[in-house]
């Protein structure tokens, strides 16, 4: 049902604000006690909001420091984006954020208040969402090779829908387009929730959305799941093969969360907030509440983020070229 992922989520969001982090003694020259604030650019309860409440408590316990959760929503995260930039870079400031403010939206706006490479300092990937794209249970097409010479036969008139502009989804079916070469036409929606209610109902062709939010709808036969927008199959949907294994290349679309510090903050607290906050994500309790929200645990080195997150910056930028696709 269409609620799973947010009762997850709220319910993730419940149990992880009573742990609240405390001040104790550390031998350390850093933090010095001076409170650590990790910034989130969006309101309470979503992804990225639950994944810093998860990490929050433990990285205070390690480091001895408070720690707090800072939602500064607005303007699809460049508000956060701007203020974590211009902190102190001082090790005190941290900012847990997505692929959207820090991969795709530096391509549509040319008025963000901070460049996504050269403005920050890398800390660590926490993990990536797949994206799966499904069409109503009643749809004609039962495989992406049946979807795509529908649209290569009739340009333009198969319909995608997304939970708005310039989204990770929306993003997802252009390079559906891009590595196919079909022309669909883009429905956005206000949200994720709305989108999928119309291709359940048959008032969109198809659209690519996350793995928790239509599983039960994909298992009633409301949704017909036809290919996985990432590197590998995914545990829910293990006979659903990935959009590669469906004979379309270079079409991974993954969600993916990760934390910054602002540019300039030394290499050895890059390296301990590093170490500390994979041992949170390695611990099986983190491990299974994030595999719950449908987040596959990434972690990995400062320059792993580095390299992946100027991939991603270059790969979006060449769909939104090409799509032709403005915000501003």
């Amino acid at each position: 049902m269409l609620i799973t992922r947010r009762n997850a989520l709220l319910g993730l969001a419940a149990a992880t604000s009573g742990l609240v982090p405390h001040t104790a003694s550390s031998q350390a020259a850093w933090p010095t006690g001076k409170t650590i604030t990790y910034v989130v650019p969006y309101p309470a309860g979503g992804t990225t909001d639950v994944l810093a409440r998860l990490i929050v408590p433990k990285l205070a316990a390690a480091l001895g420091a408070t720690v707090i959760v800072e939602n500064k929503p607005g303007a699809t995260g460049a508000i956060s984006g701007g203020m974590v930039a211009n902190a102190p870079p001082d090790g005190f400031t941290l900012l847990g954020t997505s692929i959207g403010p820090m991969a795709i939206l530096p391509s549509l706006s040319t008025k963000l208040p901070y460049d996504p490479i050269a403005s920050f300092e890398p800390v660590v990937m926490v993990g990536t969402v797949p994206s799966v794209l499904v069409v109503g249970g009643t749809s004609p097409f039962k495989s992406v090779a049946e979807l795509v010479a529908a649209a290569t036969a009739k340009p333009g008139t198969l319909t995608f829908a997304s939970g708005g502009n310039g989204t990770i989804l929306h993003m997802s079916g252009e390079l559906l387009k891009l590595s196919s070469g079909i022309d669909m036409t883009h429905i956005p929606y206000r949200g994720d929730t709305p989108a999928i209610q119309d291709v359940i109902g048959g008032h969109a062709g198809m659209m690519f959305a996350p793995v928790t939010p239509i599983l039960s709808h994909v298992q009633t036969g409301q949704l017909r799941a036809l290919a996985v927008a990432a590197s590998q199959r995914i545990p829910e949907l293990p006979n659903v093969p990935t959009m590669a294994e469906a004979g379309i290349a270079n079409a991974e679309a993954e969600q993916w969360q990760a934390i910054f510090a602002p540019k300039g903050t030394p290499r050895p607290i890059i390296d301990r907030m590093n170490a500390e906050i994979r041992k949170a994500l390695a611990e099986p309790e983190v491990a299974g509440k994030l595999s719950a929200a449908g987040v596959t645990v990434r972690a990995g080195s400062p320059e792993d983020l580095r390299a992946f997150h100027q991939a991603d910056i270059a790969k979006w930028a060449k769909v939104i070229r090409t799509a032709n696709i403005k915000i501003d």
